[in-house]
């Protein structure tokens, strides 16, 4: 892989838990393998205040090993991000900094702050002409959550093209960056004996869960003015379902990929029937193992009669050639039995069962499952018989696992996106155009659920959600696989 060009990362929000969590120790595994620039730095930018010697040492408690040369490269700068003069500073670092790693005037703005700085830190950069591109590239970085609903996303989006080309935002969603999600493109564009069957002949219906073990934890305040649709579903989850659905690339870059994911976003049936395909939940107390679990209501900065959701499931159709008629159907949520994300492909039932059904499970057919974490990896149902007498048939599994690979690294999403980043290669960040009509699909259902007599359904840490989600699916008699840590083990009990 060739290196990215000489450039620094201007990271606003530097002394907060993402930078130090994350970012910085991504950028430290990418120079362990000699992915980085040979001209590189970072630039912290933050409200406390920090020297280049202080913002080292807070950095370097999360690194292993000797990472003194990585920590060389590493400074800060104190600013107040809504201070428009003060960019005058970042400025005149900048030209000392580009000037002392020789960078060619190449600068990524990563902002790893509060969303209400997302319109203000672009048009100061802009102000100060640092998205000016005569000497060298500029990009910027956006994390989620971009808007709250369609219409500050396509205010956002407004705001921001005033001084940003879309070729120089990167939108980022941990999720596209992870090694599974990406091997969904390959496992079906780079092997013949499956893309002919990922269509509505021969598939059933589809799964893609994300579920969690955790509760929402000390930040209930904030997911309670978010909820699960939009900090899972509106995001993550449609992005993935965009690439379980789209139509092959012409080419695999970032134009190509991006065009046919929108057309999935675009092709998705309005709801308009949200009782008959929306499921919404919140957890309520349990005991597990002897330990009781509170309820949502019960946690830190969270209101005691909040009707907001932590359980989402719902149904979709891909209203095209191709998934004519095929459900969709999406699930997430919290204080779930496991920690899992994949997609699962049901196919069609054998027309003419010679062999009668599955002995282990009457409901039973042939699965592809597409393990996202952990224990990546991809999962074949198929029937084979019974060894002795007779012809019964019986339910085995064929799988793969990522840690089957011997010297092989599975990087984390914030390795590969940040090095894309510095290539320029946006084929895993959001695009614009996608980000509103992930939108467009939702508010309807958020707008919806608003009404105080809409129906929240309570379930109890521990189990798989309300039991309207296994409603949701009976109506077709379709079933939701049930999800261990280990890929091979499902089950209504996982080991918690």
């Amino acid at each position: 892989m060739s290196k990215p060009d000489p450039c620094i990362l201007v990271i606003f929000g530097a002394s907060g838990d993402l930078t130090q969590r994350k970012l910085v120790p991504s950028l430290y595994k990418l120079q362990q393998q000699k992915l980085l620039p040979e001209s590189f730095a970072v630039l912290g930018i933050g409200r406390t205040q920090l020297t280049d010697e202080s913002f080292r040492e807070k950095m370097s408690e999360t690194l292993e090993g000797d990472a003194s040369s990585f920590i060389a490269k590493l400074h800060y700068l104190k600013l107040a991000t809504s201070v428009a003069r003060d960019y005058l500073n970042l400025v005149h670092r900048l030209r000392n900094l580009d000037s002392e790693y020789h960078a060619k005037h190449n600068i990524i703005f990563y902002l790893a702050t509060p969303p209400s700085l997302y319109e203000i830190i672009p048009k100061y950069l802009a102000l100060h002409k640092l998205n000016d591109e005569s000497l060298g590239w500029r990009r910027l970085i956006i994390e989620k959550p971009f808007g709250y609903d369609l219409q500050s996303a396509q205010k956002l989006n407004e705001s921001i093209f005033k001084d940003w080309h879309e070729r120089q935002l990167y939108r980022i969603d941990h999720y596209l960056g992870k090694e599974t999600v990406q091997n969904l493109l390959v496992f079906r564009f780079a092997n013949q004996i499956f893309e002919p069957l990922w269509n509505h002949n021969y598939i059933d219906y589809v799964e893609v869960t994300s579920a969690e073990l955790i509760g929402v934890e000390k930040r209930g305040g904030y997911y309670d003015k978010s909820g699960a649709m939009r900090d899972m579903v509106q995001n993550h989850l449609l992005q993935l379902l965009g690439m379980v659905a789209m139509e092959p690339p012409a080419r695999f870059d970032a134009v190509s990929v991006r065009n046919e994911t929108i057309k999935v976003m675009h092709s998705l049936r309005p709801i308009s029937d949200f009782d008959d395909s929306v499921v919404m939940g919140q957890y309520t107390s349990s005991t597990i193992k002897g330990e009781v679990s509170q309820s949502y209501r019960t946690e830190i900065g969270v209101p005691e009669d909040s009707r907001t959701e932590t359980f989402v499931a719902l149904k979709a159709y891909v209203d095209n050639s191709r998934w004519h008629d095929v459900p969709f159907y999406i699930r997430t949520g919290k204080r779930l039995p496991s920690r899992v994300s994949e997609v699962v492909l049901h196919f069609k039932r054998t027309p003419h069962p010679l062999f009668g059904t599955f002995s282990s499970n009457p409901v039973e057919h042939n699965q592809l499952i597409i393990r996202i974490q952990p224990d990546e990896g991809i999962l074949l149902k198929f029937g084979l018989k019974v060894p002795g007498g007779g012809f019964e048939a019986k339910s085995v599994k064929m799988d793969f696992h990522y840690s089957d690979l011997t010297g092989t690294k599975v990087p984390d999403a914030y390795e590969r996106l940040l090095l894309d980043s510095m290539l320029g290669d946006a084929t895993l960040y959001a695009r614009g155009d996608a980000v509103e009509a992930c939108w467009d699909f939702v508010d309807p259902i958020l707008k919806h659920f608003a009404k105080k007599d809409s129906a929240l359904h309570g379930y109890p840490c521990g189990t798989w959600g309300p039991q309207a989600a296994d409603e949701l699916l009976a109506k077709q008699n379709h079933v939701w696989r049930r999800p261990c840590k280990n890929l091979n083990t499902d089950g209504d009990f996982c080991e918690l």
